[in-house]
């Protein structure tokens, strides 16, 4: 018996359908007043910042009468896939998903998306977004939806224990990453320079793709071949590698290395994260700072944040939910959403607005994330994401706990990415 995804997909409906996953999540259908009812299916987190995104919704519904978006917080991602597969292949999606654009070529797959390429050749916002953000938005030439928000990764450092171990400088190489990282290791005092993430999750995967990247690493050729055994994943999983054996390194608990205790308790110097936790570590009131991640052969980030994706439905819900889209990329959202949430800006005119300048003022941190922002990279939109990153993890952690090394762990990646996707292709086909 052949399967292809599709029928795959259809089983999983009845069966979620059957468990009651979906009550609760349907698309509000439109109604006979005139007025185009839109759903936004959301992960916002953490709840403050849902409470931004509602007030934003409320602006747009009170000067839009005709169309009106509920937006409905549908979990995390994980908890958010069995329900989002579930509603395309039962022809009940929502008519927006804010989600990580790494989706983009499992729902283009599936049929599920409005192209975008007319609305936004259209639109004069298009000169407006950040150049960097295309990456995230086109596959196969086309594009498949439009930035939300976007942040970037660097390196928080503690400036009282870099000037306890003399360090006046902050380091801008590999070499020099190292060095400091030595320097602000005190084993009698329990303090180690970095903190690394353990575990084979997105996170582990999303926060050393910068070292991949900057050691002049590629996971994709110019022809969408995957390549996770290149010279510089190997030379980033070996940095990682040598800051252990330095003894200068120690490692997170397992898949909770975006956790900041042992960052503000000062048993670690730095640690690798983003502008997402300002507040956090604003209210807690110890000091801290950001600088670049270190550079291998280039400067690089990875750009993290989410897309809006327009689902297909009906001419005029999509007209509708375009409008919704272009209020999105405008200055005056992106200002605000940025301001509320910590979010960097998509929009270029809202990196010069005076209110986001005084927000900038008072959280200078932001600045070396903008400034990194030209640098960003982002993680593959193609449909075998999932397979890329879940090889990438095993590899990252069995080089962590010192099972395999750098170019073993990523021989064994390839050759279990190749078999994958080889496998899913086949049943497309």
């Amino acid at each position: 018996m052949t399967f292809t995804v599709r029928s795959i997909f259809r089983f999983l409906l009845v069966m979620l359908l059957s468990l009651g996953l979906l009550t609760g999540c349907q698309p509000t259908s439109p109604v006979s007043d005139g007025v185009i009812h839109l759903t936004l299916w959301h992960g916002v987190n953490p709840p403050p910042n849902r409470d931004v995104l509602q007030r934003l919704v409320d602006q747009f519904n009170q000067t839009h009468p005709t169309i009106q978006v509920e937006s409905l917080y549908v979990g995390q991602s994980d908890q958010q896939m069995p329900k989002l597969l579930a509603s395309v292949v039962g022809n009940v999606p929502p008519h927006m998903l804010w989600n990580a654009p790494t989706l983009t070529g499992q729902l283009v797959e599936l049929d599920a998306l409005r192209v975008l390429d007319d609305w936004l050749a259209e639109s004069p916002l298009r000169a407006e977004i950040d150049p960097a953000l295309l990456e995230t938005m086109i596959w196969e030439g086309h594009v498949w939806s439009i930035p939300f928000d976007v942040n970037n990764v660097g390196i928080f450092y503690r400036p009282s224990l870099f000037a306890a171990a003399g360090i006046t400088e902050l380091p801008q190489t590999w070499g020099a990453f190292r060095q400091v990282a030595r320097q602000l290791t005190r084993p009698e005092v329990n303090q180690h320079g970095i903190q690394l993430p353990l575990g084979k999750g997105e996170w582990a995967v999303f926060t050393w793709l910068p070292f991949m990247w900057s050691g002049g690493g590629e996971l994709l050729t110019p022809t969408d071949e995957v390549t996770v055994l290149n010279s510089g994943a190997i030379a980033a999983l070996q940095l990682w590698r040598d800051l252990l054996d330095d003894g200068s390194a120690i490692l997170s608990p397992p898949e909770r290395g975006y956790e900041l205790d042992k960052f503000l308790e000062g048993q670690v110097a730095m640690q690798i994260t983003g502008p997402w936790t300002l507040g956090q570590l604003q209210a807690t009131g110890k000091d801290f700072a950001v600088m670049p991640i270190p550079t291998g052969i280039r400067p690089a980030t990875s750009i993290g944040g989410e897309n809006l994706f327009i689902f297909k439905t009906t001419p005029e819900e999509e007209r509708a939910a375009w409008t919704f889209a272009e209020y999105v990329l405008s200055e005056a959202f992106q200002t605000e959403w940025a301001i509320g949430t910590g979010y960097l800006p998509v929009n270029l005119k809202s990196r010069e607005n005076p209110a986001y300048l005084d927000f900038i003022a008072q959280q200078p941190a932001l600045n070396v994330f903008l400034q990194q922002a030209p640098y960003g990279r982002s993680r593959p939109i193609i449909p075998g994401y999932n397979r890329i990153s879940e090889n990438l993890g095993r590899s990252i952690e069995a080089t962590l706990l010192n099972k395999s090394t750098p170019e073993d762990a990523l021989t064994t990646a390839q050759s279990r990415v190749d078999l994958a996707i080889g496998r899913e292709r086949r049943m497309r086909e």
